[in-house]
Formats: C-alpha cells, sequence, structure tokens
C-alpha cells in the first residue's frame, strides 16, 4: 500500500491516522508542498492520498501556488477511485476540487466539539465506525458548500458541513480527528501564543476539558482512521489500483 501524504505546514503530524497507516504496513511518500517539495505529477503508483491541514486558507493560491495542482490532483484520485482523505484545510481543497465554494472566516471553531452524524454518515461504512455522536478537536475558522454530488456526512450546530464524502472513497473532514491528545500535548507548546489569541482562558482548562472529552475524541479519531485505511486496502489486487491517473498535473 502506497500513500502519498501532503504536509501544508511545519509541525505537521498524521497522528491517529498515521497509527492506522502504520498497522496496516503502508508506505508513505511524504511531501511538505508549502517547502516547495514537487507534486508527483500523476497519481499512478499511489494507492490513496491523505492531505493535511494548514494555516493558510484553501484560495490562498497568490502565496501558495501549487495549491491549484494539488486540488486537481485531489480530483483525479477521486476520479480514478482511489482513496483521498482531506483534513480541515485538506477538506476545504477536496471541496474546492470537486466545484464548491470556500467561504473564509465564516466559521470559527477552536478545541473539542461534539459531532453528529447525518442519516448518510450513519450508513458510510467510514464515519459510522466512530458512532452517532462524538467530540473531536476543532480549530478552523473556514468552510465550504457541498459539492456537487457529494453527501453531507457529519455536522453540528456551529459548521452543518463537517464531513462530506464523494465517489466511494474521497473524504473530506473538516475537524481533526487525527490530533490525539498526544498530539494536542504539543500544539499547546508550539502554537501557546496562537490558541491565546482565539481563547486566552483556554490552555488553563484544557486538562479539565481533556479529561472531559479527550478519551472518547481519541477513540472515535482512530475508529475513524483504522475504518478509512479499509476503504485503501479494497484496492490491493483489485482493477482500480492500477487505474491510469493521467498526467494532468503542471510542474511549474
Amino acid at each position: 500500500m502506497h500513500v502519498l501524504v501532503i504536509e501544508n505546514m511545519p509541525q505537521s503530524d498524521l497522528g491517529l491516522v498515521g497509527v492506522a497507516l502504520r498497522e496496516a504496513g503502508a508506505r508513505l511518500d511524504i511531501r511538505k508542498a508549502y517547502a516547495q517539495d514537487p507534486l508527483p505529477a500523476d497519481c499512478d503508483g499511489y494507492d490513496a492520498m491523505v492531505v493535511l491541514g494548514g494555516e493558510q486558507s484553501a484560495l490562498d493560491d497568490a502565496l501558495y501556488p501549487y495549491l491549484p495542482d494539488l486540488t486537481l490532483l485531489m480530483r483525479r484520485f477521486t476520479e480514478t477511485d482511489r482513496a483521498v482523505l482531506g483534513i480541515c484545510l485538506g477538506s476545504q481543497l477536496l471541496a474546492r476540487a470537486h466545484g464548491a465554494d470556500n467561504h473564509l472566516g465564516t466559521a470559527r471553531e477552536f478545541g473539542w466539539q461534539a459531532v453528529a452524524l447525518t442519516p448518510a454518515g450513519l450508513a458510510d461504512p467510514v464515519l459510522s465506525a466512530a458512532g452517532e455522536r462524538f467530540p473531536v478537536f476543532e480549530w478552523h475558522s473556514d468552510t465550504f458548500t457541498l459539492p456537487p454530488g457529494a453527501e453531507v456526512l457529519a455536522w453540528n450546530d456551529t459548521v452543518p458541513l463537517q464531513a462530506f464524502r464523494i465517489g466511494r472513497a474521497s473524504y473530506g473532514m473538516q475537524f481533526h480527528f487525527e490530533a490525539g491528545t498526544a498530539v494536542i500535548a504539543t500544539w499547546k507548546e508550539i502554537y501557546k501564543d496562537q490558541i491565546d489569541r482565539i481563547d486566552p482562558d483556554w490552555l488553563s482548562r484544557s486538562a479539565r476539558l481533556q479529561a472531559r472529552h479527550g478519551a472518547a475524541s481519541d477513540r472515535a479519531g482512530l475508529a475513524l482512521a483504522r475504518a478509512w485505511v479499509e476503504t485503501i486496502l479494497v484496492l490491493q489486487g483489485g482493477e482500480v489500483a492500477s487505474a491510469h491517473c493521467g498526467r494532468n498535473v503542471s510542474q511549474g
């Protein structure tokens, strides 16, 4: 199993998704796109793709000129039935890739929040693994419209579009389900100043919040990660795994 991983900022961490990929024996090709690592010319040779979060918006092409090529590559993975996972910024880019509108600065969430599944989510093989309702870590201010042909899988009152699927196995998840308590502990140290600007009291309350939500969030996140990895395993040895991706990504 060969998985392409796109990092959009320093200190990226696959977290619980990394745990599930290691359990499955996945071979990772990690590209630090923010640091000008080139994107692959196509998706041939890969079984799946993970696009992690970042501080930029999904429309920051002027500052991050690789974003249009990345969205095209995500679309090609979907069109050839390879599994795609977009987390936070990655979900916003996946939505853009499939014709949705990105809305900037309209949907701020931070910290552990409750997320509930839609009827489609309850029937979905990945989202249903976490249960009907679960806590998960959020850190974003942008959102998006639902791409044509996609299904809304999870929601809450603040952001009605928390997760969606397009095609068989391309998932956009606005929330940071990969961020288990170990990852969040690192974020608290690295991003202390940013967190204080968002909520000056959050760090002082974080131990109590983690005691209340952390274990359940970790369980849900690992269940989601393992279930998504199962969508990759479906491709092994099948016709889809050898589907030609095409060479449509520019290399400028």
